[in-house]
């Protein structure tokens, strides 16, 4: 009897502290309150109570029997049992039809809701409350939960065209979307790679269009490819499937048929509804190819018959058409598209494909459907009705928002999990770019230039994962895993005490939930991170920190795997010769981070005075200009974050040795990845001085030079005495037609400049 006692009243010890400590529930409720009360204890005979025909139900004991291996038994109307949950569907409640409002004590879970959505939120997080309390024999503590959501499209879209996917595959993705209250499934179907949707009318859509030849491997600069046959699509039964189990969870299917650009393959299967006639190939290259959609008459009929059979699979408000990266070359070259230009009084070929989608839009209104599209849509006028999907940074939807036409943001800095998410060098490869976790968090979709009236266009935001380097649906989870969470409580609606630390410290308790799930998430988050600045010597000290502050970080110096036996990081580590830093984080002796390996490079500039005149972009911004003379080079396969990236603007730097030294030679670093808008600059400039006033004349790179030294642009200066150095690379300017982005500023990505 005693040790009964003393167990209960340990058990009751743990709920006082967890009162004064965090619940694991994301995304984070509006309001929670811990009552003092004795916990419940769910048990194998808790009774499950919900008034006939309650579709929720099923889907509670479902989660009950998996988390904790038993089913409980239901009944209709309350009974005086004094352990059950309850479910109440009250439509009479004064409730939106999204809010939830749970109450825990001891005899009683009851969940209340005025509509089944608000429901089934409630019960996502009695799922993850009792996947938390399982630990502690299922005692879950007494408390109150209100909540509800702030933005109506809480969305994460999946590109299926780049790497197929099984159903099973796309059902696990639903989950996820469902275990965080998202709301919308954006399904991207068609591209130049493939065609994923079955077409009764037009069967050589899947025939022919579902199939490649070959894909690429490696990063889209190494312009390698497997040689094996690829392919896959959905039958419209298929699709029907997908759709009914996206319902039982809540979760709306807005499908995406690309128009009028990435359509080599539908046009490898119908060539004639091009501009040239053919023939194709289905796209085996990632990127923007020029081949779309000729907008005459023909190929509205043919896209109008494609919309006949796709509307009716989904039930989805809104019909996605894509409208991004129409490269306009074809059908500047074309006589029936320069024909339709003229005979409907048309500026140019962008006003050409704000009038094809206008077209397409107004058959879709026939049907009772919105159209929603990537935020090109805009160029050359905006259909009337049409919702934007502001992908190019937020501008665009900031102007649809302010022309009064619904918004979901998805900006590339904050919502593309194809980005890297940690540390490249020991990330899997990915596109490029960088979008942590934290970044992830911090986003608002509601840009600051818009008023409150304005603000109200915006729907929501979402999450875009692209497949060009998502061979597995393994890599998927890791991709969006756990980014998604992070994004569905900006979308659910943070508030002033939900702040990242809180957020990341449920995470670390939610993760076992994702382990019982066997999701494969990225563990980016226990990372070392590493802060390099020049010490006093004009050489390098590290900083290394621990993304979670109560672990320790165990490095080496000699390039060997960092163990626990190995030195422990207890100060700034100073760099004074070639050298290869290891380092990991441990909690206790459990290794949690993948092992940050960084090689440095001691050269005259290393730690060097570096001033830029005009500044990286923020989102390729590295260390800034310090970045130019760190002794690291960056990763030309994954883009690292060592590089600084300039969107439309040349690079100008001038490094100041700190005193007059001989110089022989001097090494550029540039990159060039046309499929990410990365170019080679055309021009290399470099002088130096004595005396930071009188310059040598320059020495000029010119761009074939620079394509020949595949980036790493170096200078033999025989003999030369200096003390600065005035490099100056002059950016592209607009993509030229016929490249991904064309008309769009170029980046010019530069690192590391070594002087000898």
């Amino acid at each position: 009897m005693y040790r009964k006692i003393a167990f209960v009243f340990l058990i009751l010890r743990i709920f006082a502290s967890s009162a004064q400590s965090i619940i694991p529930i994301i995304p984070n409720p509006k309001f929670l309150s811990l009552d003092e009360a004795s916990p419940f204890s769910l048990t194998k005979q808790t009774v499950l109570i919900a008034p006939k025909g309650n579709l929720e139900v099923q889907y509670l004991k479902e989660i009950i029997k998996k988390q904790l291996g038993y089913e409980l038994a239901t009944a209709k109307v309350a009974q005086k049992s004094k352990n059950s949950i309850e479910l109440t569907l009250d439509s009479s409640l004064k409730m939106d039809i999204e809010e939830y409002k749970i109450e825990i004590d001891s005899n009683k879970i009851h969940i209340q809701a005025s509509n089944s959505n608000g429901l089934f939120y409630g019960i996502q997080t009695l799922n993850q409350l009792i996947e938390y309390y399982s630990k502690t024999n299922s005692l879950i503590p007494a408390l109150t939960i209100l909540d509800q959501p702030k933005y109506k499209w809480r969305g994460m879209h999946l590109d299926v065209v780049r790497h197929f996917f099984q159903k099973s595959d796309i059902k696990k993705y639903i989950d996820y979307l469902a275990l965080y209250k998202m709301n919308v499934f954006h399904w991207h179907l068609t591209d130049d790679q493939g065609w994923r949707i079955e077409i009764k009318k037009y069967p050589k859509l899947t025939s022919v269009g579902a199939f490649r030849k070959e894909s690429m491997v490696g990063h889209y600069n190494e312009q390698l490819f497997d040689g094996k046959p690829y392919g896959g699509f959905y039958t419209q039964e298929d699709i029907k499937e997908i759709v009914a189990y996206a319902k039982q969870k809540h979760i709306t299917v807005v499908p995406e048929i690309e128009m009028p650009g990435h359509a080599t393959a539908a046009l490898a299967a119908y060539p004639e509804f091009s501009c040239t006639g053919g023939p194709f190939e289905v796209g085996t290259k990632w990127g923007v190819l020029d081949d779309v959609f000729c907008p005459n008459e023909n190929t509205l009929y043919f896209l109008k018959a494609v919309l006949e059979e796709v509307l009716p699979l989904f039930p989805s408000e809104y019909i996605h058409i894509g409208g991004d990266e129409c490269p306009k070359t074809r059908w500047h070259q074309c006589a029936k598209c320069q024909a339709l230009i003229k005979q409907e009084g048309l500026k140019d070929e962008h006003e050409l494909q704000s009038y094809f989608v206008s077209q397409i839009e107004k058959h879709i209104n026939k049907k009772g459907k919105k159209i929603i599209g990537w935020d090109e849509i805009l160029d050359g006028g905006l259909a009337p009705n049409a919702a934007v999907m502001s992908w190019r940074g937020t501008e665009g939807g900031i102007a649809a928002a302010k022309a009064k036409h619904f918004v979901v943001m998805s900006p590339g800095s904050h919502c593309y999990f194809d980005h890297y998410q940690g540390e490249q060098k020991t990330e899997p490869l990915a596109i490029g770019g960088y979008t942590p976790l934290e970044m992830v968090y911090d986003f608002n979709p509601i840009p600051t230039e818009l008023t409150a009236d304005e603000s109200q266009y915006i729907l929501g935001a979402q999450g875009n994962v692209w497949t060009e380097y998502m061979g597995d649906f393994a890599k998927v989870e890791y991709m969006a895993m756990p980014r998604m969470a992070a994004l569905s409580e900006v979308l659910w609606g943070k508030d002033s005490t939900s702040n990242y630390t809180n957020f990341r410290n449920r995470l670390q308790l939610h993760f076992s939930l994702l382990d019982k799930m066997n999701v494969n998430y990225s563990k980016a988050l226990f990372e070392v991170k590493a802060k390099i600045t020049a010490s006093a010597t004009h050489l390098l000290e590290v900083e290394l920190v621990a993304a979670i502050p109560s672990f320790s970080i165990l490095y080496s110096l000699d390039g060997t795997q960092p163990t626990s036996r190995s030195l422990v990081y207890t100060k700034p580590i100073t760099i004074e010769k070639n050298t290869t830093l290891k380092a990991v984080s441990f909690e206790g002796a459990t290794q949690k981070s993948a092992v940050l390996e960084q090689k440095f490079e001691i050269h005259l500039a290393t730690g060097a005075i570096v001033k830029l005149n005009g500044e990286p972009s923020n989102s390729y911004k590295a260390y800034g200009a310090f970045s130019l003379v760190d002794g690291m080079y960056g990763d030309r396969g994954k883009f690292g974050r060592d590089w600084l990236g300039f969107s439309g603007k040349d690079a100008i730097a001038t490094i100041d040795l700190g005193s007059v030294k001989k110089v022989h030679s001097i090494t550029i670093d540039v990159l060039s990845s046309p499929a990410s808008w990365i170019y080679y600059p055309k021009q290399i400039t470099i002088s130096y001085s004595k005396n930071g006033i009188d310059y040598s004349d320059e020495l000029s790179i010119l761009g074939q030079e620079i394509e020949d030294s595949k980036g790493i642009v170096k200078v033999a200066i025989p003999n030369a005495t200096l003390r600065y150095i005035k490099v100056n690379a002059f950016n592209q300017g607009k993509i030229v037609a016929g490249n991904p982005g064309a008309g769009e500023p170029a980046w010019l990505f530069i690192d590391e400049i070594k002087v000898d």
